[in-house]
């Protein structure tokens, strides 16, 4: 069962967070759009379980009634955000556990390093991409009264900060987090001296985006003590 999860959060990850588009995000109500991102979804799982099974149509109906409800309910947010994520999840768990013989019958089951591969990849795309989408949601109801900086630049920070907080927890090395949060700190320092809305701004998204990377984390370093080992060395003295 825990092979079929993991390749399903990688399907999921890769349909939600890496191949959807800003249009289909934002066109939810136009039946192309959602049309496309349920066969985004039908895809990438048919690729990370290595076949076509009926249950893999349903998986993909039940994330486009989700995201059905979501859009018109109206409801958006870091709650939504959440919950939206968490049902999706729920789902993938629910169908591993009916059908545990998806990854088995799959293309991929000779590679015993497939699953933890995969959840490998999800937990990065976790911290990085939905890490993203998770702080500018809370970030939101103060970003409009923030000055300007570079286009995108605070997205391109938030990825960097969260894969590498990602990468030194997997490789054993999470106290150098630290040396992280100081050189951060020494960098908006001049910045945020003078200006307490905007110290305080940089502060909370600085928190919820290192949080996030550590959950994210831990999270993947739990699923990866289920699965076959990758054989990578460890990283640490």
């Amino acid at each position: 069962m825990i092979p079929t999860v993991a390749a399903l959060l990688f399907a999921h990850a890769t349909a939600d967070f890496i191949l959807q588009t800003n249009w289909m995000a934002a066109n939810k109500r136009n039946p192309a759009a959602m049309l496309a991102h349920a066969a985004i979804v039908l895809v990438t799982a048919i690729a990370a379980i290595g076949s076509l099974r009926p249950e893999l149509l349903a998986l993909a109906a039940a994330h486009i009634l989700i995201d059905l409800i979501k859009t018109f309910s109206g409801k958006r947010g870091l709650a939504a955000f959440l919950i939206d994520q968490a049902v999706h999840i729920a789902s993938l768990i629910t169908l591993a556990a009916l059908a545990p013989t998806l990854w088995s019958g799959g293309l991929w089951a000779p590679f015993a390093q497939a699953p933890a591969v995969m959840a490998l990849a999800t937990g990065l795309i976790a911290a990085t991409r939905a890490g993203g989408f998770a702080v500018g949601f809370l970030m939101e109801p103060w970003a409009a009264n923030m000055p300007p900086g570079l286009k995108n630049g605070g997205r391109a920070i938030g990825h960097l900060e969260r894969g590498l907080i990602f990468l030194l927890i997997l490789s054993g090395m999470a106290e150098a987090i630290g040396f992280l949060i100081a050189a951060k700190s020494v960098l908006r320092f001049g910045t945020v001296s003078d200006d307490r809305a905007v110290s305080e701004y940089v502060i909370i998204g600085t928190l919820a985006s290192f949080g996030w990377a550590i959950a994210t984390a831990f999270a993947t370093v739990f699923l990866l003590s289920l699965l076959p080992p990758l054989g990578i060395p460890d990283l640490t003295p």
